[in-house]
């Protein structure tokens, strides 16, 4: 690895806000999960849930990862569902995929939705954050997420998504005000819990817009992105009692499949743009300026296939940005069939990048 002057920490953060740093960050999305023998072995005894709900296991799957692999960054074990459960909407996860057996389907549905208190009804994840700030020690950045309005809209009106969107794209078309209506709501009782999750000790937050690529760039803006940035705006607006600016709380929005999205995804309100290996990150660069972090974007197929091939993926991707806000992580969550020491390989050779040489090369 080399020599660094930044704490992981401090070196995450200023790749958030686009400041010079001696190395790219990195972390792997999903990184806590199926492709560890520890994680597998943690459920052998516990449930997926039993392990989101119980702080001390939670912790013990988020800091997996940072002692098998090394990453720069902890993300909390947790679910994008657990809000939806929060409004009251019954969760189940079989092994097949997480299910909403009640979906909302109308105003009804929606109005019944409830308001909650974050601390009460999902403490658990915050209790989580906490532990593994103790844990890891305040120089590690620990990151909470919650999924965005849209991708959140997805799950609650399908019951669980396969790839088909055709419920709430009904509901787009033949009911727009209803969709906005739970997309206000969910945008609201996100914006509590991921503000419960900053006071428990999370540096940074990612919203994922999964689903956000399904959209055309008219629906986009008309749906998805005024919700999102609801969300962010109540997130980080500093109060009265004392709450949180976006320049202390770096907010990264990660969208699949929405390279035609880039533009109106910049005035969301994040202050990093996470996209999937199908986006150029030096085109991304070029389009959102430099003002504008990036996160990604390699392909986590090519982890399956050797340390030599993880390496070089890596390397390709900080070349296309040159280090410079930049925060090195794959295009989608890591797959459950990569071997260990792949994940590892791509890791220590992020780390290992010097920028000084990278910025000679693009420049040469």
């Amino acid at each position: 690895m080399a020599p660094t002057s930044h704490t992981r920490k401090e070196l995450f953060l200023r790749a958030s806000r686009c400041q010079p740093v001696e190395r790219v960050p990195v972390w792997i999305m999903r990184q806590a999960g199926r492709y560890l023998p520890e994680y597998q072995a943690l459920r052998r005894n516990h449930s997926f849930l039993e392990i989101c709900k119980t702080p001390e296991l939670a912790a013990e799957a988020s800091l997996q990862p940072f002692h098998r692999l090394g990453v720069d960054a902890i993300i909390v074990f947790s679910d994008i569902l657990i809000v939806a459960e929060a409004m009251g909407l019954e969760l189940r996860v079989p092994d097949s995929g997480p299910v909403l057996p009640a979906p909302i389907r109308d105003k009804a549905a929606v109005r019944a939705l409830r308001e909650f208190d974050p601390l009460s009804t999902t403490g658990f994840v915050a209790d989580a954050i906490s532990l593994i700030c103790r844990n890891a020690g305040p120089d590690i950045p620990v990151l909470g997420f919650a999924a965005a309005p849209w991708t959140l809209a997805c799950y609650m009106v399908e019951g669980s998504v396969r790839g088909e969107l055709n419920h709430i794209k009904r509901m787009l078309h033949a009911a727009p005000e209803v969709l906005h209506q739970l997309l206000d709501r969910i945008a609201q009782g996100t914006a509590l819990y991921l503000r419960a999750l900053i006071e428990a000790g999370a540096a940074a937050i990612q919203i994922f817009d999964t689903w956000a690529g399904e959209l055309s760039r008219e629906q986009y803006e008309t749906f998805a992105l005024p919700s999102t940035q609801r969300l962010i705006e109540e997130m980080c607006t500093c109060e009265a009692d004392g709450g949180y600016r976006l320049a202390d709380v770096p907010v990264i929005l990660y969208a699949r499949g929405a390279s035609h999205l880039l533009e109106p995804m910049a005035r969301a309100g994040a202050s990093v743009l996470s996209v999937d290996w199908r986006t150029s990150l030096a085109e991304a660069r070029r389009i959102l300026g430099p003002s504008l972090a990036l996160q990604g974007n390699t392909d986590p197929a090519a982890l399956l296939a050797s340390p030599e091939i993880a390496r070089d993926a890596a390397r390709r991707a900080v070349a296309e940005t040159g280090g410079v806000g930049h925060i090195l992580n794959l295009g989608h969550g890591i797959l459950p069939d990569t071997p260990v020491e792949n994940a590892q390989a791509f890791v220590h050779a992020g780390q290992s990048i010097s920028l000084p040489a990278i910025l000679s090369e693009t420049r040469a």
